[in-house]
């Protein structure tokens, strides 16, 4: 005699979490990405894990000190013969916008996309030197006004 595991209400489960994804419409089909950021000779180093990307449908943009990255997924095909018991891998897209503790030289960014991690580098800018000019305070006299 075989053991058959008893899983009470796993249809109605399914069921409801699969009413659950479509009542959330499209914000299902994205998610957003964890990030690290830190700092690491001179460059501020942004790593993030997405695998399954192609990373030419990958977008890295950084304005006003600001990293947004992009990208979106697409299953070419799907097959139906599986005997799935969740299925939860999905095609879609993601945005993760993160503001860069220092001042970056952009022009200087670089990225990489190794084993499902993206590795964004971005020099830190050279802060301007100070430099110490003594200004001279002109005094300026004032004359009494004669009173009549």
């Amino acid at each position: 005699m075989s053991l058959i595991k008893w899983t009470p209400f796993f249809e109605e489960i399914e069921e409801m979490e699969k009413a659950l994804r479509d009542w959330q419409g499209p914000s299902e089909k994205s998610f957003v990405p964890a990030m690290d950021v830190y700092e690491e000779k001179g460059k501020i180093i942004a790593k993030t894990t997405i695998a399954d990307f192609d990373p030419k449908n990958i977008d890295i943009e950084i304005k006003d000190n600001v990293l947004t990255v992009k990208g979106k997924t697409e299953r070419k095909t799907e097959v139906d013969e599986k005997n799935y018991y969740r299925k939860e891998i999905k095609a879609g897209s993601f945005q993760r916008s993160v503001m860069l503790p220092k001042e970056v030289n952009q022009d200087k960014a670089e990225a990489e996309y190794e084993d499902g991690v993206l590795k964004i580098s971005v020099p830190v800018k050279k802060e301007a030197k100070a430099t110490k000019k003594p200004i001279k305070v002109k005094i300026n006299k004032v004359k009494p006004k004669k009173v009549k």
